[in-house]
C-alpha cells in the first residue's frame, strides 16, 4: 500500500498524460466548465500546479480578492486552491501547460531523490496524519480524478484502467465504509456488494456490523447489491454527476431503499 516504486511510476505517469492531453487542446477548450463548480478546465490545472507548488515550498500568488468569502470556498485547502485558480487565470493555455511541466519535473526529481526514511515520515493529508508515500497515493487519486474532470469537459475519453486507475480507486475503496455507512445510512446487519464493470470491474463488500467496512467478502447473499460501470461509480464517488442523472444506467437488487439511499449520497469527496 506503500510501495515507492509502484506508487511513484503511476504519479510520474499520470503527470505525463495530463501534459500530453493539455497540450492537444486548443485556447477555447481551456476555458470550458468541468464538473467541479466554479472551475474551468484552466481552473482545474491551477489547483494542480498550486497543490505541487505546495509541496515544493512555493507560496500561493497574491490576489485582489477575499477569497474566504466566496460561497464555494469552505475551509483552508480551498482558500489555496482558490487562491491559485484566481492567480494563474489570466496565463495562456500554452503558459499554464509550461508551468504544470515545470513543477511537477521539480516533483519528480524531489520524489526520486528523497530518502527512504522521508517517504515513510509520517505527514498531514487530506487522509490524516500518514506516512509521506501514502501522502502521495492521495496525490494519484487527486491528478487521476482531475485528468477526468478535463476529459469530460473537453470530450476527450482515456484510459481509466491499468497501473492509475487502480491505484486511484484505492482511495474511493478505503472510504467505501464512511460512505456506505454515514453518508448512505445502510442500518446495522447490512450486507452491501457494490459491482463494477468496465475498466476498474470488480465487487466490493461493505459489512455494516455496529460501523459500516469495507470487507473482502460477506456471509451470505447481500441484502442490496448495486450494479454500474467503474467510470459513473468514480464519479458519483468524486461528487461530479449525481445518480439521479443517470438512473436508467444503475441496477439495484434487494433492499432498494438502502441501495438507492446509497448511490444518492455516496459522494464523499468535499
Amino acid at each position: 500500500m506503500n510501495d515507492r516504486q509502484s506508487i511513484t511510476s503511476a504519479l510520474f505517469d499520470e503527470w505525463s498524460v495530463i501534459a500530453d492531453l493539455l497540450a492537444d487542446l486548443d485556447e477555447s477548450l481551456w476555458s470550458r466548465p468541468t464538473a467541479l463548480p466554479n472551475w474551468t478546465v484552466h481552473d482545474v490545472v491551477a489547483h494542480l500546479i498550486g497543490t505541487e507548488s505546495f509541496l515544493a515550498g512555493i507560496p500561493a500568488p497574491a490576489v485582489d480578492v477575499d477569497v474566504k468569502t466566496l460561497p464555494h470556498v469552505n475551509n483552508d485547502v480551498a482558500v489555496l486552491n482558490e487562491s491559485w485558480a484566481i492567480g494563474l487565470r489570466d496565463l495562456p493555455g500554452a503558459a499554464m501547460l509550461a508551468r504544470f511541466r515545470e513543477i511537477t519535473a521539480t516533483r519528480r526529481s524531489a520524489l526520486t531523490e528523497m530518502s527512504q526514511e522521508a517517504w515513510d515520515a509520517p505527514t498531514p493529508s487530506p487522509v490524516g496524519m500518514v506516512p509521506y508515500g501514502r501522502f502521495m497515493r492521495v496525490r494519484i487519486f487527486d491528478c487521476w480524478m482531475h485528468e477526468h474532470d478535463i476529459r469530460d469537459a473537453v470530450d476527450r475519453p482515456g484510459d481509466e484502467g491499468g497501473p492509475r486507475g487502480e491505484l486511484a480507486i484505492r482511495d474511493i475503496e478505503d472510504a467505501l465504509g464512511y460512505a456506505v455507512g454515514k453518508l448512505g445510512k445502510a442500518p446495522d446487519g447490512s450486507r452491501i456488494a457494490i459491482e463494477l464493470t468496465g475498466p476498474l470491474a470488480r465487487t466490493l463488500y461493505v459489512a455494516v456490523d455496529g460501523r459500516a467496512k469495507r470487507v473482502p467478502a460477506i456471509d451470505g447473499p447481500p441484502t442490496s447489491l448495486l450494479r454500474l460501470d467503474s467510470r459513473l461509480f468514480t464519479r458519483l464517488a468524486g461528487g461530479r454527476t449525481t445518480a439521479a442523472e443517470h438512473a436508467a444506467e444503475i441496477e439495484i437488487e434487494g433492499d432498494a431503499e438502502v441501495g438507492q439511499r446509497i448511490v444518492d449520497n455516496i459522494g464523499f469527496v468535499v
